[in-house]
């Protein structure tokens, strides 16, 4: 059996960066941990940036503010470099009103309790006359991953709004070196440590700890066993690979939540159901566990599709995390 490394620790660590290392790796597995660690990192965390701005008296970004030294397109590019905490899901809109000669930054912007400013120093123009004015009304949205102009052209825009592309990433920097050391007798186990930088919108800790969780969470999928298409053609889950058996740091639930809080909002998708009665709940706006515990025997079997298969189905599927239909 291949050994477990040692807990990760932190060697050092300065405002938004910090260098971790793990001892004790398999040999090989430092370059195999080291450059999944970083991919995720740099691709798979979710941050929050401006989307799209309103400029009062400005139709498009190729266009000039009367008193204002910078041109818009620099503006925008001032506002790129902000970042946000968002404690709730978006879209929040962040305002800026700027009148008179001043410098105007990041944490002139006035938004929403559930959003954090967290480069309030970036520099976002320059009002050099005294009746010079500035006001803009930004979207603040998380994401993932960088999402250009391009990827949105579908999204409907009232007359004036500019979009931005939106480098959500919260990571700034990942780079990890790889050394040998000894274990035992052996010379060739694997020391990997890990520089990571962020925006400021979270630590290098956290930032390492989700990528970490992030990767358990892809790998126990593939760890339960593989799909199987029946002679009816749909598809079921391995045995075990619903819900409940995911490492406990993806339960999609609150801890402050009961256990029957917790269960009632259970998706369906996360249930051993086939993907034939999944669909026939779906169409008949059954979408969670607590949907499904509201109804009775009878009244199921009047939704289109559903027979005693997937009677049978649903019984048990609720069977397995102790709850059964309405009597």
């Amino acid at each position: 059996m291949i050994p477990l490394s040692a807990f990760p620790k932190v060697v050092s660590q300065e405002g938004a960066r910090a260098v971790f290392e793990i001892e004790g790796l398999f040999p090989g597995y430092g370059q195999t941990i080291g450059n999944s660690l970083r991919r995720v990192l740099l691709s798979s965390l979710e941050g929050a940036v401006i989307t799209s701005i309103k400029i009062e008296g400005v139709g498009h970004e190729f266009s000039t503010i009367e008193g204002v030294m910078e041109d818009v397109v620099e503006i925008i590019l001032n506002l790129k470099q902000m970042r946000f905490r968002v404690h709730e899901p978006g879209p929040f809109t962040v305002t800026l009103a700027a009148k008179g000669e001043q410098d105007v930054s990041g944490k002139d912007f006035d938004h929403p309790s559930q959003v954090e400013v967290i480069t309030k120093d970036v520099h976002i123009a320059t009002l050099s006359a005294k009746k010079a004015s500035l006001n803009i009304e930004a979207v603040v949205e998380s994401g993932l991953g960088y999402v250009p102009v391009e990827a949105r052209s579908k999204e409907k825009v009232e007359v004036g709004t500019i979009a931005l592309d939106a480098a959500f990433s919260p990571v700034r920097h990942v780079n990890y070196e790889v050394e040998n050391m000894r274990v035992g007798d052996r010379t060739d186990y694997n020391l990997l440590r890990l520089h990571i930088e962020t925006d400021g919108s979270l630590t290098p800790h956290e930032a390492f700890q989700r990528a970490a969780d992030i990767l358990v969470q892809q790998f126990s999928v593939l760890s339960k066993g593989f799909a199987e298409d029946n002679a009816d053609g749909e598809t079921r889950m391995p045995k075990g690979a619903g819900w409940g058996s995911l490492p406990e740091k993806e339960n999609r639930f609150e801890e402050s939540e009961t256990k029957e809080e917790s269960v009632l909002k259970i998706k369906l998708e996360d249930l051993s159901l086939s993907s034939r009665t999944l669909n026939v709940l779906r169409e008949g706006g059954i979408k969670t566990v607590g949907g499904l515990l509201r109804k009775r025997e009878e009244t199921l079997r009047e939704i289109e599709g559903m027979g005693d298969k997937g009677i049978q189905e649903v019984k048990k599927a609720l069977g397995s995390i102790g709850v059964g239909l309405k009597e």
